[in-house]
């Protein structure tokens, strides 16, 4: 029996094409990434650096998709050369070109290139009119007040008479490295001018250790008129006021009671 199958032609293999609204009008563009839209490359030359600042828009960052069956028809927005020419200069770009202007990088100063003018001259001298100055009229500040407050307090340079409020206390051990008792005429001063006389962090050595007050008080509840009495500093007190003392029992006794606790008396230094 014969093969009917080899009398029909072949017929060729079937062509398929995509129809016009499949097609492919606008290719998709490469990603880049959020730090790639904001910077531009470095091999870049389409326009200045500045541009790099201008905030990217919506739809740069996402261009709008588009319906299948039919183009897009949102704007799309494109840099234009009047927008790079339009963009503000850096303020470093700026001062840079006003400092090219004024003193060009190409010329020389004194015989000598702008940057050692820089480094060697203008630095030195703006950070000794900027700060060595300032620091130096503070210090002179400083040391005119300390010297103008110490002279109103009662040290031995001052020869005034001063008046102040006198106590006593039971000694021991003074701040001088001095061990006293009750029965010696010692007296503790204020621990404003014992502080004030300090020329260390070694309170043994005070100028003020073993210097001399004559205190002297009307007696007035024995009706014996001026009494007086001469003491030795052994002690800071950190309780007293610039011009009050705290004597001995021994020595507070002979200018007032005991039991009076605290008189008004005055003082002097004898040496």
């Amino acid at each position: 029996m014969a093969d009917h199958n080899e009398d029909v032609p072949s017929s060729p293999p079937p062509i398929y094409q995509l129809p016009e609204w499949e097609t492919i009008t606008h290719p998709p563009k490469a990603r880049q990434s959020l730090l790639g839209r904001i910077l531009p490359s470095r091999n870049s030359t389409d326009g200045p650096l500045s541009i790099s600042a201008r905030p990217s828009t919506a739809f740069e960052l996402d261009p709008p998709k588009e319906s299948s069956g039919q183009a897009s028809t949102l704007p799309i927005h494109a840099v234009s050369t009047t927008d790079i020419g339009a963009a503000k200069p850096t303020l470093g770009a700026s001062l840079r070109r006003r400092l090219d202007s004024a003193l060009p990088p190409y010329r020389t100063y004194f015989g000598r290139s702008r940057r050692f003018l820089f480094l060697c001259i203008l630095l030195p001298a703006a950070i000794f009119l900027f700060v060595l100055t300032p620091l130096a009229i503070g210090l002179g500040v400083g040391l005119s007040r300390h010297s103008s407050s110490t002279e109103n307090l009662p040290l031995p340079g001052n020869k005034a008479v001063f008046t102040g409020d006198l106590t006593y206390y039971e000694p021991d051990l003074g701040a001088c490295g001095v061990w006293s008792t009750s029965s010696e005429d010692i007296v503790s001063v204020s621990h404003i001018i014992f502080d004030a006389a300090s020329q260390g962090s070694d309170p043994n050595a005070n100028p003020l250790c073993n210097r001399t007050i004559r205190i002297t008080r009307d007696y007035v509840e024995a009706g014996e008129g001026n009494k007086s009495v001469d003491v030795t500093v052994v002690d800071r007190c950190v309780g007293c006021q610039a011009t009050d003392l705290d004597l001995s029992i021994a020595a507070f006794t002979k200018l007032a009671p005991q039991d009076s606790g605290r008189v008004l008396g005055s003082w002097v230094w004898l040496d």
